[in-house]
């Protein structure tokens, strides 16, 4: 008889009511020889393992009982009923490292029944190393340990051959509550009756987590596996990072079906609580066993809510370690039966190994991408005249990291570089390659060189790393004022235009040998014209072929996306170019840019200074008349000023040719002075009153809106951005043919006036003033006429003509 709750009269002291009960009959053949009675733990109930033991211990017993007339070999009670299946049974006190066995255990392990020493070491070194910390919570339990234990451990036997054991033990303890003694029993996992569907549900199970890649794939195959199948209303999967615990997934989602501990911690998507305020969880990582909790158990705050009707905590172990913990709760009272526990045993295993493999490739991809961003541009630069946007896919297979590569260099402010490359391979190696030539690449282009010439360099570099990787480029200088495309294609792929009217094609790039093969390749230029509105697009091979398509098939599905998408806005046309979402079988980089040429195109001047003694004076004229064409008048002292810092400091502190170039564009004049010297100029430290020079850049900076340097090929460009204002001419007066914008004009006569040569000259301090005003301070006797002295030169007769009066001085 079995009995769920014996109400036995008489036994009513503490955890008595509501006991099972069951009650075997000794002997049958031969007449009745008694009755054994064995009660249960309040709560639970004998399952039908624990029926079938004592049966067969109460048939041991009444053998027993029987020939107790034979004492003259005693032997253990239970030894033939353990036998009889397959049970093994144990005893060890905590702390002397010495266990008490019999033989069926010793089978079952697999050790020797007369080479066993007795010590618990031994049994623990024939267990997977990745069980043995589970195990040590059962050998060395502590004060907090349950009464009760149960878990599933692996076993090497000296064949080789891995079995499964599931022991189940129990602890007494002290009156101080410390562990005294530990006796339980061991059986091997075929002897657990399994039914079909439990077997299919590990089966699946392993299965879903072999695919799961990521810790999130991982904990959407656990909420799958065993919310529904086991009918609990709450399940949460939990990392351990150091000591806090890092919720990957909560089912449900929402932060008020969990406790109030845990929406205080709510940082990010999931919470972020630390191990020590959760004391059950905390001892469940330490021991490695899992706990399993009734209806109205007393748990912590942190837990409180989480399972009412009852609680499973799963440790995750994988290889000595503990990854994290699984959390199942259920709202109605819930009665954990073996075959539940060996199921949630079975699950925390599988998916502690997954979910350290998944981490461990979240850290590999998490390292890759970083590696990979690092490598690429952050951002592409904003172009006069054009719109550049770019896109880079990862590749489906391996490691989201390869050697494609994409960049987009200002010259200057009229000229741009496009640069798409394709290093060999797919791989970290690869991708190291291509971080090196796409800073090869930029360096050689900022210099100055020209296509050909950049391209040529990146080459002799590949060769010369001594690498078994060559890689592939296509160079690409654009004027964006001219629209004029310069083109160097080193065994890529043509690049691709779309014309204004819709009609694509591919641009005949006379094309070189891929980079790193052959030091001496030559590498061609290929020249051709862009109208605004049209769009170029360059790609690397991932994008156009694969084991299903070849290279032709897959540019004229290019072209025909191109064709059809719409150029005013190039992002959305950028993803339509790559078509289908997700990643490919490789690596995929795409660069384009519209074209729409410069609405205001600036004006230029340059002049080339020569070593005289008044080069300085000669190069100011040349900028005061270039301002004066361009109608620049309330900034000219400046700009002039600038010129005389910038040139100086070139003519004395380098060697070789000095070139000035002035740039109009809208409101911003740019000058700019280039020499021979790659030393970038340098502010002194200190500049006291007694100092003779060195206060150049001084006035440079504080006189310019920017300034800088930069490096070029044979030298630097030192240059400065002076924002000017310009007066409106439409309509006024022509006041003469020398007369600019009603400014005085002063004109050279004589034998040293230079025909055509115009020069503005300052009466005063005041640019601004009116040269009548400074009639009163001629030294001619005669008010119309006026000596003045030219910087450096003696003094000469000049005619001003101005404000409607024409006089000569």
């Amino acid at each position: 008889m079995w009995l769920r709750d014996a109400g036995l009269p008489g036994r009513q002291e503490a955890g008595a009511a509501g006991a099972p009960l069951g009650a075997v009959p000794l002997g049958a053949a031969g007449g009745w020889l008694g009755c054994l009675l064995v009660v249960g733990e309040a709560g639970e109930q004998f399952g039908g393992e624990q029926r079938e033991l004592v049966e067969r211990y109460g048939d041991a017993v009444a053998e027993r009982l029987r020939g107790e007339a034979d004492r003259c070999s005693p032997s253990p009670l239970l030894d033939p009923a353990l036998r009889a299946l397959g049970v093994g049974s144990f005893a060890l006190t905590p702390g002397t490292g010495l266990v008490e066995t019999d033989a069926a255990l010793l089978e079952l392990v697999g050790v020797p029944e007369g080479g066993f020493d007795g010590k618990t070491d031994t049994l623990l070194s024939c267990s997977v190393p990745e069980d043995v910390p589970a195990l040590m919570g059962v050998i060395e339990p502590s004060a907090q340990t349950p009464a009760r234990r149960e878990l599933e451990f692996r076993v090497r036997r000296p064949t080789g051959e891995l079995c499964w054991l599931r022991l189940s033990c129990r602890v007494l303890k002290g009156p101080d509550g410390a562990p005294e003694r530990v006796l339980g029993v061991m059986t091997a996992a075929p002897v657990l009756r399994r039914s079909a569907s439990d077997v299919a549900r590990i089966q699946w199970l392993t299965a879903a987590l072999d695919d799961a890649m990521t810790v999130r794939d991982v904990s959407r195959v656990v909420v799958a596996a065993l919310r529904e199948p086991l009918s609990a209303d709450r399940v949460a999967l939990a990392e351990l990072l150091e000591d806090r615990l890092a919720v990957t997934v909560l089912d449900p989602p929402g932060a008020g079906s969990w406790p109030e501990l845990w929406r205080s911690e709510w940082r990010s998507e999931w919470p972020d609580a630390p191990v020590t305020a959760l004391p059950t969880l905390q001892a469940a990582l330490r021991d490695g066993r899992t706990s399993l909790w009734p209806a109205g158990a007393g748990l912590e705050p942190g837990l409180a809510g989480i399972g009412p009707g009852g609680l499973a905590v799963l440790p995750l172990p994988a290889k000595s370690r503990m990854t994290g913990v699984c959390l199942l709760g259920w709202d109605a009272p819930h009665e954990f039966t073996p075959e539940e526990r060996a199921l949630l045993t079975a699950t925390a295993g599988l998916v502690g190994q997954a979910l350290k493999r998944a981490h461990a490739y979240d850290a590999e991809q998490e390292l890759a991408t970083m590696l990979q961003r690092s490598l690429l541009p952050r951002r592409l630069p904003r172009l006069p005249g054009g719109t550049a946007v770019a896109r880079y896919v990862p590749a489906r297979r391996g490691l989201q990291v390869g050697g494609d590569w994409y960049d987009v260099i200002a010259l200057s402010e009229a000229k741009v570089a496009l640069v798409i490359g394709d290093v060999q391979g797919h791989s970290a190696g690869a991708a190291t390659i291509m971080g090196q030539m796409r800073t090869a690449v930029r360096a050689y282009a900022v210099e100055g060189h020209p296509p050909d010439v950049v391209v040529a360099h990146a080459n002799r570099l590949l060769v010369g790393m001594e690498t078994d990787l060559f890689a592939t480029c296509c160079y690409v200088e654009l004027d964006m004022e001219e629209g004029n495309a310069l083109f160097v294609r080193a065994g890529h792929l043509s690049p691709l235009v779309r014309h204004p009217d819709g009609g694509t094609e591919e641009v005949a790039v006379e094309g070189g040998l891929p980079l790193g093969v052959l030091e001496d390749a030559d590498f061609p230029l290929t020249a051709l014209a862009l109208t605004p509105g049209t769009v170029l697009t360059l790609v690397t091979d991932g994008l156009v072929e694969s084991a299903e398509l070849q290279v032709d098939e897959g540019m004229r599905l290019v072209r025909e996306a191109l064709a059809t998408a719409d150029p005013e806005d190039p992002g959305r046309m950028a993803d339509e170019l790559l078509g289908e979402a997700g990643r490919r079988e490789d690596d995929v980089a795409l660069l384009l840019l519209r074209y729409d040429g410069m609405r205001v195109r600036p004006v230029r001047a340059g002049w080339v200074v020569w070593r005289l003694p008044d080069a300085v004076m000669h190069a100011r004229r040349f900028s005061a008349r270039t301002l004066r064409s361009w109608g620049v008048v309330a900034e000219a002292d400046t700009v002039l000023l600038v010129v005389s810092e910038l040139v100086t400091n070139a003519l004395v502190h380098t060697q070789g040719a000095v070139r000035v170039e002035l740039t109009l564009a809208a409101d911003r004049l740019r000058v700019t002075v280039s020499d021979s010297s790659p030393r970038a100029p340098a502010k002194p430290v200190v500049v006291d009153w007694e100092s003779t020079g060195g206060r150049g850049l001084f006035l440079v900076e504080a006189l310019s809106a920017a300034w800088g340097s930069v490096p070029v090929g044979g030298g630097k460009q030192v240059w400065s951005e002076i924002v000017v204002s310009r007066p409106e001419t439409e309509g006024a007066p022509e006041t003469g043919p020398e007369s600019v914008s009603g400014q005085a004009v002063w004109t050279e006569t004589g034998e040293e006036r230079l025909p055509g040569k115009e020069r503005p000259w300052s009466l005063g301090r005041n640019r601004n003033r009116n040269p009548e005003r400074e009639q009163g301070r001629s030294q001619d006797p005669d008010p119309t006429r006026s000596r003045i002295r030219a910087p450096g030169r003696a003094g000469i007769w000049a005619r001003w003509s101005g404000g409607g009066r024409d006089e000569e001085s």
